[in-house]
């Protein structure tokens, strides 16, 4: 006879409809941001308004976190994540085509806003699916397929600009989306947990205001150790090339560091949720945040290409060995009869910090050095480190292995 255990979902079960698709629509993003600010000034931007451009992919995401709950929760996480992907071809398609810069922007933060109701869907639906045993692993690798989408965009828009065109990148993202939405569409969902019946979705009787009224303890402490992590994450994106420049390194060298760097990054992401989901959120938790805050906060004392290059593997070790650490917390903590708009809220946190990290760099190093920015942002890792330290016990029953084994002596 099948238990409910034998029909719980299993990692290579989740990999078609789960993980392809939303590599899938990473790749598209993985494209175009590399040419989002040249676009803008061929169409007559200055530098800062094309900076401004860039940034209004991420500006788009913070925008749509919390709506992208309300959304998933009217509709279902199926359905919201395919009319992301409708929206989003739209939204390149006009990126493609438009000779506005207005509209060039409208459609950069219409992408963004669907990045984020594709991926809050995802997640929610993570969260309610995975077995509690796999659900590090489970989100570790959503994190991962993300990672492998923005690894490979890059070399798939170079190789489409090369046979035609700069805005051909775009048209990647077009198809991308697309097919994302497709996949969608046609493979479906795994079985959930045991015999639960699908829910239906949310009705909406618990607002945004309501939810943050009840969960405020939990988002003022654990939440704000997620937007630290959320700032130091996004800052070692900025760091990393400013002192790289600093020290006279040309762009084409500063690339391949990153891509040293990104392949240590991105070999991680299942360990981290097998380590994750045997000892505890905290046993890569809080090294992650130690190893990456520290070794950012040497990153001043490099000098030349070797030891940059050392420090921006260790710097990307810390991060990889965290991957998938927010959403997991989110999951743990993610109360289930208003699961998606809370981990909107969680996630508006974690978006709020990787907007703020560059904003830390760039306010300290104007009054006073780069060198003391990066120092700064480094040290906000070691806070992170502390909050989590302090709070995850109080608020995640998967904070340890202790937590852990009690969990799983508790009778069914």
């Amino acid at each position: 006879m099948n238990t409910s255990t034998d029909r719980s979902p299993t990692l290579l079960s989740m990999a078609p409809s789960v993980y392809l698709p939303a590599m899938v629509f990473e790749i598209g993003n993985g494209a175009v941001t590399p040419v989002i600010a040249i676009t803008a000034l061929d169409l007559g931007a200055s530098a800062g308004t094309a900076g401004l451009l860039v940034a209004l992919l991420g500006i788009g995401q913070l925008a749509g976190d919390v709506p992208a709950g309300a959304l998933a929760a009217r509709l279902g996480d199926r359905r919201a994540m395919v009319a992301a992907g409708g929206v989003a071809m739209v939204a390149m398609l006009g990126c493609l085509l438009t000779p506005s810069l207005p509209v060039f922007g409208l459609c950069l933060f219409a992408m963004g806003v669907c990045t984020a109701t594709f991926y809050l869907a995802r997640q929610s639906y993570l969260t309610e699916v995975a077995p509690v045993h796999l659900r590090a692993r489970a989100l570790s690798m959503l994190g991962g397929a993300h990672r492998i989408g923005l690894f490979i965009g890059p070399f798939v828009g170079a190789a489409v600009i090369s046979l035609t065109s700069l805005r051909a990148a775009y048209a990647v993202a077009v198809v991308t989306a697309g097919l994302a939405a497709a996949l969608l569409l046609v493979i479906p969902d795994v079985e959930r947990r045991g015999d639960a019946p699908e829910p239906a979705p949310e009705s909406g009787a618990v607002g945004l205001v309501a939810t943050v009224r009840t969960y405020r303890r939990m988002l003022l402490t654990l939440g704000v150790a997620v937007l630290a992590i959320g700032a130091v994450r996004a800052a070692r994106q900025v760091v990393l090339p400013l002192w790289a420049v600093h020290i006279g390194l040309s762009p084409e060298v500063t690339s391949l560091v990153f891509g040293v760097a990104g392949a240590v990054d991105m070999a991680l992401f299942y360990p981290s949720g097998k380590v994750m989901d045997r000892h505890g959120r905290l046993a890569v938790a809080v090294p992650s945040m130690v190893v990456l805050g520290a070794a950012m906060a040497v990153l001043p004392l490099t000098g030349g290409l070797v030891a940059l290059t050392v420090v921006a593997m260790v710097m990307s070790f810390g991060n990889g060995i965290g991957s998938g650490i927010v959403m997991t917390l989110g999951a743990d903590v993610a109360p289930p009869d208003n699961r998606r708009r809370f981990l909107s809220m969680w996630r508006l946190m974690s978006d709020t910090g990787n907007a703020l990290g560059p904003v830390v760099v760039s306010v300290v190093a104007g009054l006073w050095t780069l060198a003391a920015g990066i120092v700064a942002v480094g040290g906000v890792g070691i806070l992170a480190a502390a909050g989590l330290v302090r709070w995850a016990p109080k608020f995640s029953p998967f904070a340890t292995r202790a937590m852990m084994r009690a969990r799983r002596r508790e009778p069914a």
